[in-house]
């Protein structure tokens, strides 16, 4: 989807891609919880977590909420949160083909990725591509600022291309609750 947001909320969240103070960003890592480690041969990014507390990250936030109101009430999804993070490529980074989730874990449903790049060239790189799961190519995006990507986390493996300048982008999964009827 193609400029999806107003030009001022576009223009506010690219300025969140400038350290802040007490709001630095942090190399990014792969796998959860106590298996989590930075291996720069798979991912290349820098990371900062959203904060609703702050402008426009609530903004932002807020329409993601509801993008999910409107995806449970259309589809019957069950999506319960949603999670996102701004990521900073610098050039020569990238992120190897991976998918969201693991297969059948159910913790991410859906990933979305917003990018933030004004006026990207066809020899910038950093292209977003996403796979099918018999590895064929079915789609690749150049990250032009306001463009929103959406597809369903564990069934499209996807990888960043080498970047030749900086690119910034927020990645984002809508995910299910871990409980079922109470338990």
């Amino acid at each position: 989807m193609p400029q999806l947001l107003a030009p001022a909320l576009l223009q506010q969240l690219q300025q969140r891609l400038v350290p802040q103070s007490g709001a630095e960003f942090h190399h990014a890592a792969i796998g959860r919880g106590g298996q989590q480690q930075q291996n720069t041969s798979i991912r290349g990014d820098h990371i900062r977590w959203l904060n609703n507390a702050e402008q426009p990250d609530a903004q932002w936030l807020t329409l993601m909420e509801q993008l999910r109101v409107g995806l449970n009430q259309r589809l019957f999804m069950g999506l319960f949160d949603y999670e996102s993070h701004y990521a900073c490529y610098q050039p020569g980074a990238f992120y190897r083909k991976h998918v969201d989730a693991l297969p059948g874990s159910r913790n991410r449903i859906l990933t979305t990725v917003l990018f933030l790049n004004e006026q990207w060239g066809a020899d910038d790189g950093g292209e977003l591509q996403i796979f099918d799961m018999e590895n064929n190519l079915l789609q690749q995006v150049v990250p032009e600022a306001g463009t929103l990507v959406i597809f369903l986390s564990e069934c499209f493996p996807h990888e960043v291309l080498t970047t030749k300048r900086h690119r910034g982008s927020i990645a984002g999964w809508f995910r299910v609750s871990n409980s079922h009827y109470g338990f």
